[in-house]
């Protein structure tokens, strides 16, 4: 071999320079979501691959394989499991508190138990994930970059109308860093940013009395601390989740007496129920929690419901403390507000994610704005050139009669009645139904609506005032729509 053809190189500074590059490619291109939109890559992806096929809310449900098919073919090069992973996680709603897919058939359940395969399942996009993310995308809102071979295009981040990081949460492990964003209920993050428009110095206090904790799908109760205003305060910190427990007395049947029961009717985040009641079941036997006779699972479709038999002498208040503190009926959840911010990971807290969002509507509302005054000026460019022509129909039509062709007729048009290019193009294609007195008289109401269309949008552009009543104007009819009550 001809040595050369080689370059010697330092080891050291070549595992320096690879690892760092695969650090960077996990952290920006996997593992952590954008604050803009709160999405990770593969989610982003799936969203709008599902928007490409049409897979709005109102038409049929499609194969799950047909949409991870799209997604791996056009978007994300990578594992098959991977992305119909991620998108079963979107579509659970024990996993995500405000669902941004609907799904037909086996999702997995709450006991750990997994899903169908995605030649059996069906799903489509949900009408919060539609309204929230997709509606603005054709109007010129976000920008897009060359898919992994330049044969699409992809959207670098979607129009969000709603802090959807904050309200569905994240959790990623990247190199060197991780993020776990807890859900939080819709109304609560919309009056704060409400308060923050109204107000942007607002207290980290207050903002904590507005949105109260994180709002977790499967409910539980918030041990309420220090340690919560911590992690609005600083973005890391750690909360304490309990499930709920009554007391109950249950009768067993006819001639029996009645007997101590406590009945569980959530438990905390993530925590598998299957799992759970194995691990008791465990500690009942080995001793390490006394005066449990049985242990029953009656959830049905209605909701959660595990049953604890208790012995005639056992002490409720120290059964329940047990389970506290010997199960993960009581749990941590550490919180670590990290997300990117062009393309930089940043640890953010509560206010901080706000404004950072608030900051990215404003921004897309003005580009959606501009879009639609550009249309407007479109139209009332062409209308305002019909109405030229149809005021003088006669000498229009002597013009075309007398011309050779098109261009000439178009050119003759131009210095007879100083149109513009689009103008002209528009009079020689007018239909003939438009020299009705009716229609003379619809163009002079269109151009009238138009005028008015064309100095509001101008209106909110220049007037940042106006612009902000629109968002909060907005931000409520989402809250109207789409807010449920706390569970947590």
């Amino acid at each position: 071999m001809n040595k050369n053809k080689f370059t010697s190189i330092s080891l050291q500074e070549e595992m320096q320079r690879s690892y760092l590059e695969y650090a960077m490619s996990v952290i920006i291109g996997r593992a952590l979501p954008d604050a803009r939109d709160g999405l990770k890559p593969v989610q982003r992806r799936i969203l709008f691959a599902m928007y490409e096929l049409g897979l709005t809310p109102d038409k049929p449900f499609r194969k799950c394989a047909r949409v991870v098919g799209d997604v791996l073919g056009k978007y994300h090069p990578h594992g098959d499991q991977a992305v119909y992973d991620a998108l079963v996680r979107l579509v659970q709603n024990f996993s995500t508190k405000y669902p941004i897919l609907d799904g037909h058939g086996n999702f997995g359940s709450v006991d750990n138990d997994p899903p169908a395969a995605m030649r059996y399942t069906e799903t489509r996009l949900a009408p919060i994930a539609y309204k929230g993310f997709l509606e603005e995308i054709g109007s010129e809102t976000v920008t897009f970059s060359n898919n992994f071979d330049g044969s699409q295009k992809e959207p670098d981040v979607l129009p969000a109308q709603l802090p959807f990081l904050l309200l569905n949460g994240s959790s990623g492990i990247a190199v060197g860093m991780a993020t776990n964003i807890p859900p939080h209920n819709l109304g609560e993050i919309v009056d704060g940013l409400i308060a923050l428009l109204e107000n942007k110095d607002v207290s980290n206090k207050k903002l904590s009395s507005i949105i109260k904790g994180p709002d977790f799908p499967t409910g539980g109760e918030l041990i309420y601390g220090r340690a919560i205003e911590e992690l609005y305060e600083t973005g890391k910190g750690s909360i304490t989740i309990r499930g709920i427990v009554n007391k109950e007395e249950i009768n067993l049947g006819k001639g029996k007496h009645k007997k101590n029961a406590l009945i569980i009717t959530e438990l905390p985040y993530q925590v598998s129920k299957a799992g759970w009641i194995e691990k008791l079941a465990e500690l009942v036997n080995t001793g390490k929690i006394n005066g449990i006779s049985d242990i029953r699972d009656e959830s049905d479709r209605d909701g959660m419901r595990i049953v604890i038999e208790l012995k005639k002498d056992a002490n409720v208040d120290l059964v329940i403390s047990n389970l506290y503190k010997k199960t993960t009926l009581q749990t941590n959840f550490g919180g670590i507000f990290l997300a990117l911010i062009k393309g930089k990971p940043v640890q953010l807290n509560l206010k901080q994610f706000l404004n950072n969002f608030i900051e990215f509507r404003e921004e897309t509302i003005r580009k959606r704005t501009n879009y639609f005054l550009k249309n407007t000026l479109d139209k009332l460019e062409i209308l305002q050139g019909l109405s030229k022509a149809t005021k003088d129909i006669k000498e229009v039509i002597k013009i075309i009669e007398d011309s050779e062709n098109t261009a000439e007729a178009k050119s003759r048009l131009i210095n007879k009645f100083s149109l513009s290019h689009k103008q002209a193009n528009s009079v020689l294609e007018m239909p003939l139904k438009k020299l009705t007195t009716l229609e003379k008289n619809q163009i002079g109401n269109d151009i009238e609506k138009l005028q008015e269309k064309k100095n509001y949008f101008q209106k909110v552009l220049n007037e940042r005032n106006l612009l902000l009543k629109l968002l909060i104007e907005e931000l409520l009819i989402l809250k109207k729509k789409y807010n449920v009550k706390r569970k947590t």
